[in-house]
């Protein structure tokens, strides 16, 4: 395991080098976890995170940096500023770990992603169903490809729990990837049942919780430069649910 999240020292010295030519800086990232990509985000006219792309990487990073291809992926962990930033590695509690908990600034958040296209959301409709024996939720809004090029977009679904001792900042709960031409509009839904719903209390037990919750669906997290669109909702009873 690593102790720090930096890149190399020598490599961050490369960098800082080919920054004072200035020329455009394009950051091509190859690693398999989150690195401290501050310095690239800060100075780089642009930043692509390849991973480990194999034998076909090369021609896959060509193409998205020639504009052949068009990007659509999103991250799936939080690109940290810091180790110093996270909790002990001994200490096993959720308090400051995942997208789910962390609430410093990040570098790049779980979700995020960009595209050569852009995408606007309607309004988000919702039907609430808190009458039968267990909750459900349907959420509907649209998408529009706003750009003059055809691109895919990342749709998702963030859920806000009531405030309990332990609830986390938010937890995604729906994702939907579409591939719109450009100018091109689509409908989008998704149904929560009563487990998409249901969070996990500090003692362990899985339950729907009565209170106001909030929802958010867009192109990445709410509040973190994604277009995204905002709404609220209550449920009125509790229901506790099996592990």
């Amino acid at each position: 395991d690593r102790t720090r999240l930096d890149l190399p020292a020598d490599q961050r010295a490369y960098l800082q080098a080919a920054a004072q030519l200035g020329k455009p800086v394009v950051v091509v990232n190859l690693s398999g976890s989150a690195i401290d990509l501050s310095w690239a985000r800060a100075h780089a006219a642009a930043v692509l995170q390849a991973w480990y792309p194999g034998e076909g990487g090369g021609q896959a990073i060509a193409q998205v940096l020639s504009g052949a291809a068009n990007p659509a992926g999103r991250l799936p962990v939080t690109f940290y500023r810091s180790a110093e930033d996270l909790p002990p590695f001994d200490d096993y509690r959720m308090v400051g770990r995942t997208y789910r908990f962390f609430s410093k600034p990040v570098v790049y958040p779980f979700g995020h992603g960009l595209s050569y296209a852009s995408f606007r959301y309607e309004p988000v409709k919702m039907e609430v169903n808190d009458d039968g024996k267990a909750p459900s939720l349907v959420v509907r809004t649209a998408i529009t490809n706003t750009s003059t090029r055809d691109g895919d977009e990342v749709a998702q679904l963030y859920l806000v729990p009531p405030r309990f001792e332990g609830a986390p900042r938010l937890a995604l709960r729906g994702v939907q990837r579409l591939q719109l031409k450009a100018g091109e509009r689509r409908e989008l839904s998704w149904r929560l049942d009563a487990r998409d719903l249901s969070f996990v209390d500090r003692d362990g037990v899985r339950q729907v919780m009565a209170g106001s919750y909030g929802l958010s669906v867009g192109g990445g997290q709410p509040d973190t430069g994604a277009p995204f669109e905002r709404a609220t909702f209550s449920l009125a009873r509790s229901l506790l649910l099996p592990r």
